[in-house]
């Protein structure tokens, strides 16, 4: 579990029918013993103090579980959806609903038995429950670079608030070969605290500028490929179908189909 020194209770105003869904669907799942974590507004209150109107609740699961999440709030009497198969399911109550998500829409940030053995302990709704870890929510969040939605203030904010309480090597390996993504998001979190640059380890940094420079030295690759499709499944689309570039997210390089990516067209298309 991450050393986050607790900011705020993870228990955003809310009132009503989705107040008595979300805590009833989450009591479901805990006595069905389908393991899941709490995101979202909640997590991001926890870590950050910063409290948003929440307009779903986001529960992660693991791969192999979001069938069984789903059915059996199929079972307790609400309306569910497979939404995306590479990474989100659905549950409604009205126009209520949760979020089941196991992945992220680009296949990289899949849920696994890391997101669950570094939760941290919280109450969400009066309920005792776990939280994705820190590590984990700047990962998923790291990649979210769309037109209409953008992440990078929240992962500035999730730097400032744990930083120093952020266990680094872990956060490097989940970035693994994407490490300019997380060298990008630090490199901006120092532009907009200047006098708040400790709260990132130096010997981080060190590293991640010691990999720029040995592959801008390098030889270049004469491959052409795209990764722009695994920070934005729109704004990369004419690299892919008009340019020639190779995308990224497919197999074997990433872990999505032709066709998971067909899907995400038709959405944001």
């Amino acid at each position: 579990m991450s050393a986050l020194v607790r900011t705020r209770s993870a228990t955003p105003v809310l009132q009503g029918g989705a107040r008595v869904f979300y805590r009833r669907a989450m009591r479901t799942l805990q006595k069905a013993g389908v393991p899941f974590l709490v995101g979202g507004a909640y997590a991001f209150e926890r870590c950050t103090g910063i409290a948003r109107a929440s307009k779903d609740l986001d529960v992660f699961v693991r791969p192999s579980d979001c069938r069984g999440a789903l059915d059996v709030l199929a079972r307790a009497g609400y309306r569910t959806e497979l939404t995306f198969p590479v990474w989100l399911g659905k549950a409604f109550s009205g126009r209520d609903y949760i979020d089941v998500i196991f992945s992220s829409g680009n296949g990289v940030a899949q849920v696994d038995d890391g997101w669950f053995a570094h939760a941290i302990p919280e109450r969400v709704l009066g309920l005792s429950v776990e939280l994705c870890p820190i590590e984990e929510t700047i990962w998923s969040k790291a990649y979210v670079m769309e037109r209409e939605r953008y992440d990078g203030a929240d992962v500035v904010h999730l730097l400032r608030a744990a930083g120093q309480a952020i266990d680094w090597r872990r956060l490097l390996g989940r970035f693994g070969a994407h490490w300019r993504v997380l060298l990008s998001h630090l490199v901006l979190y120092g532009f907009v605290y200047p006098g708040e640059q400790s709260r990132v380890p130096a010997w981080v940094l060190e590293e991640l500028t010691r990999r720029l420079r040995t592959e801008v030295e390098a030889p270049g690759s004469e491959a052409r490929l795209c990764q722009g499709t695994v920070l934005s499944a729109a704004q990369y689309l004419a690299d892919i179908e008009q340019w020639g570039y190779e995308d990224a997210r497919l197999r074997p390089r990433g872990k999505l189909t032709r066709e998971d990516t067909a899907h995400s067209r038709r959405t944001v298309g």
